[in-house]
């Protein structure tokens, strides 16, 4: 089945380069040109993937993302942008987005990452729905439900993006394990973003803050200095 694709740009040139190049792919491709628009064609067209620029009118690219991952809306997102800034980068990745790319690219470049975010959207999918069957977390106040997206501390619900959930779940499936911040990169994340391990320490600090009561003195998630971060079960006192 031909795989849909979502592009959000108020550029008509860009849209018309990438619709030119992703039909060549093989993909169906749909257009909107502002976020208020790019939104509800996600809620109304359920794309397979969504190619979505920062700035735009309505909505910026932040917003929809946002709010799509708020509606646990898990359609992978590739970010596009015209400015090589790495706090864009950041929060972009932070806010629940697959890949993000600089403008000017490559046509051949766009589809080849479209079709790696896919498969490895595919992929992923395929290992969670194993992987999380029946299984859930317990350490102390804390329960973590994978198969329904859940958290609980103190009996109380927590909310994560998508990417903050995934890297709970890994930390916690390698508990007592040392992870560097490429093995949690390359797990969560599912390649390397040139080396920007920056995302890692970003999503940890949120972590910190939705699930220890003292962020500044964790229990579950310890530093192991120069070497990465470790998931451990707390003490009973």
């Amino acid at each position: 089945m031909m795989k849909k694709i979502l592009v959000v740009d108020d550029e008509s040139s860009i849209v018309t380069l990438l619709q030119y190049n992703l039909e060549l792919a093989g993909f169906h491709v749909e257009t909107a040109s502002d976020g208020l628009e790019g939104y509800n064609a996600v809620l109304e067209r359920k794309p397979d993937l969504i190619v979505l620029d920062l700035m735009l009118p309505k909505m910026d690219g932040m917003e929809v993302c946002k709010a799509l991952r708020l509606q646990k809306i898990n359609t992978p997102i590739i970010m596009l942008t015209a400015k090589d800034d790495e706090f864009d980068k950041v929060l972009g990745l932070e806010l629940g987005a697959d890949d993000y790319m600089t403008k000017p690219f490559s046509p051949r470049e766009v589809t080849a990452r479209v079709k790696a975010v896919l498969r490895r959207s595919k992929v992923s999918n395929e290992e969670t729905i194993e992987k999380v069957k029946d299984k859930a977390f317990e350490f102390g106040s804390l329960r973590v439900y994978p198969e329904r997206f859940e958290v609980f501390l103190h009996d109380e619900t927590l909310e994560f993006t998508p990417k903050e959930f995934e890297l709970l779940v890994y930390l916690m499936e390698n508990k007592n394990r040392v992870m560097t911040r490429d093995q949690l990169l390359s797990a969560v994340w599912n390649y390397d973003f040139a080396g920007d391990t920056r995302i890692v320490d970003v999503h940890i600090s949120h972590l910190r803050d939705k699930i220890e009561d003292n962020s500044r003195k964790p229990i579950f998630i310890k530093t192991i200095r120069g070497l990465g971060y470790k998931f451990e079960e707390p003490k009973m006192v």
